[in-house]
């Protein structure tokens, strides 16, 4: 079977290869503190069905323990190194039944027959608000019939192509919650030229168009709406030959990646 994308929002996304489901940053939630969900319906149930999650830092919008409590009892979780420490939370969950394991950039971890390989990301890595305990941002390569790159949230920085290493699909973040995204993130330009960096078969922009401050969707809306079309208008420009996905909310792919 070949590899299949589905995109719930934000950075939340299945991806099933050779019969495995890993699910990324799980954020099953209608507001988060100041961001309201303002496009899509919550993820269905067996949105939370996965045999693998990859949590990649320790930011609220992404490491969301009610999300993670909807998870099933057996469920593996990868976490940075530290997360535990960082979010004492995380050991309650593990008590009772996900299987934690905690990884940084370079580890390699089997997983149902895949091989799972947490990569570095230029982003802050603490919980916020601000605590003592730091733990890297990561991004993972899972490598199954296809080896698919989920970033995370990353600006872009000089080692990606080289940290990353050949992949066949790559999941970009362009956008976040804001109108102003600075140091550590990857905007639709960004995002294209760590695309023409990458040179994936495929790829799919997440990390936009879900939450918005309250009251700001309706002051700049296009801040919004605009970052996934602009990317695919950059992604055309710097890597033609790159196949981009655009999906809505729910919406799945199956990438046509040659191996």
């Amino acid at each position: 079977m070949p590899v299949e994308v589905t995109w719930w929002g934000h950075a939340t996304c299945t991806v099933e290869d050779s019969g495995v489901r890993f699910l990324t940053d799980p954020l099953f939630a209608r507001r988060l503190a100041h961001l309201r969900r303002r496009r899509g319906a919550l993820p269905p149930p067996e949105a939370a069905v996965a045999e693998v999650v990859l949590v990649s830092h320790l930011h609220a919008d992404h490491l969301h323990l009610p999300s993670l409590a909807r998870l099933a009892p057996g469920t593996r979780m990868l976490v940075p190194r530290g997360a535990p420490l960082a979010v004492p939370a995380l050991r309650k969950l593990d008590a009772r039944g996900l299987r934690l394991t905690e990884v940084a950039p370079g580890d390699t971890v089997p997983v149902e027959g895949l091989t799972v390989r947490a990569v570095p990301a230029l982003h802050d890595g603490r919980r916020l608000p601000m605590g003592p305990h730091r733990s890297p941002a990561l991004g993972y390569v899972v490598e199954g019939e296809a080896r698919t790159y989920f970033a995370g949230d990353t600006g872009l920085f000089d080692t990606m192509a080289e940290s990353v290493g050949p992949v066949d699909v790559a999941l970009l973040p362009v956008g976040g919650w804001g109108p102003f995204l600075g140091h550590g993130h990857l905007n639709a330009g960004r995002a294209a030229q760590a695309l023409a960096e990458l040179s994936p078969a495929a790829a799919v922009p997440v990390h936009y168009g879900t939450y918005w401050p309250v009251g700001l969707d309706a002051v700049r809306p296009h801040e919004f709406h605009a970052p996934g079309e602009e990317f695919v208008r950059h992604a055309a420009r710097l890597a033609p030959k790159v196949a981009v996905h655009l999906l809505g909310h729910g919406e799945r792919v199956r990438p046509e990646v040659a191996r």
